[in-house]
């Protein structure tokens, strides 16, 4: 049962877009920023575990749940999730903060560290990419295809599609089709946990979630990659499909004062699949980030 208060509020970013946000726990700030059509419920476990330790911020990302609506559509970019961060951190007082962040929010991350690095104390990366991770997802190259039908037909009858997502997602089947393809681990992920993140899918707007997807095929920070000077913390869920052990290994490869975490088992959402052990990761990791700053 949750028991450390929460602190809810909202601000305006730059573009006037209100981004929703929730404050637990004192001491040092985590920043935890979850990917696309996700919603804060895919961190309960980790703020109920380090609000005992840390001020944990989780966020809105604009457009999702109460982050709505977007002001200005066509701030729909990764210089927008970027600023959005920024203007949280200002908006609450953070100068530095450590950041965790989890299949899309891993670019978003990267791209707040391109435009300002002296806001990071450290990252976690949990089954991220540094650029577009469609081409050849499941050992075939028909997504982005499909991707760009969608969003064609989308645009030609935007309420037909609108109400086509809402019952895909909230068909009973997409559960199970979510695990198929390595979003969850069903022998181990609470299966309320699924339900609740695909009655925020449901909730999306379908023009927010295609224009995203987008900017996240687009995307390209392989050359952050080599800058980053903080410590960094990379996490790979052995049977993630969606973001393979490549990409994670990719990081390794490419990001000095690395270190990398293989979760048995885990698929494409480890901190839900098994959260005392990626809890554990994390903690060990943060206390390692303390004792080299105090030499």
């Amino acid at each position: 049962m949750e028991t450390t208060p929460k602190q809810t509020g909202s601000f305006e970013s730059f573009d006037g877009t209100s981004i929703y946000y929730e404050v637990r726990g004192e001491g040092e700030p985590l920043i935890l920023v979850y990917g696309i059509a996700c919603l804060m419920n895919h961190w309960h476990h980790q703020t109920e575990t380090f609000c005992k330790r840390y001020k944990v911020i989780t966020f809105d990302l604009r457009g999702h749940q109460k982050s709505n609506p977007v002001v200005d559509m066509n701030q729909l970019s990764m210089e927008a999730l970027s600023k959005d961060i920024q203007a949280l951190m200002s908006h609450l007082n953070i100068e530095k903060a450590h950041f965790a962040g989890h299949s899309f929010g891993v670019p978003i991350i990267l791209k707040l560290y391109d435009d300002r690095p002296e806001l990071f104390h450290s990252m976690v990366l949990i089954n991220g990419f540094a650029k577009n991770p469609i081409k050849g997802m499941f050992g075939l190259d028909v997504i982005e295809p499909f991707f760009y039908f969608v969003k064609t037909q989308y645009e030609k009858q935007p309420q037909v599609w609108n109400t086509m997502w809402k019952m895909a997602v909230d068909n009973p089947m997409s559960i199970y089709l979510a695990a198929l393809a390595g979003g969850f681990n069903l022998k181990v992920t609470h299966i309320k946990d699924i339900e609740v993140y695909m009655r925020g899918v449901a909730r999306l707007n379908l023009e927010v979630f295609l224009n995203l997807f987008e900017v996240l095929m687009e995307y390209d920070g392989e050359n952050v990659l080599e800058k980053i000077n903080v410590p960094v913390l990379i996490l790979s869920g052995e049977k993630d499909m969606v973001t393979p052990i490549r990409f994670q290994y990719h990081f390794k490869e490419k990001i000095k004062n690395s270190e990398f975490v293989l979760v048995p088992y885990g698929s494409h959402c480890t901190q839900l699949d098994f959260p005392d052990y990626t809890n554990l990761k994390m903690e060990n990791f943060f206390e390692r980030v303390r004792r080299s700053d105090k030499l």
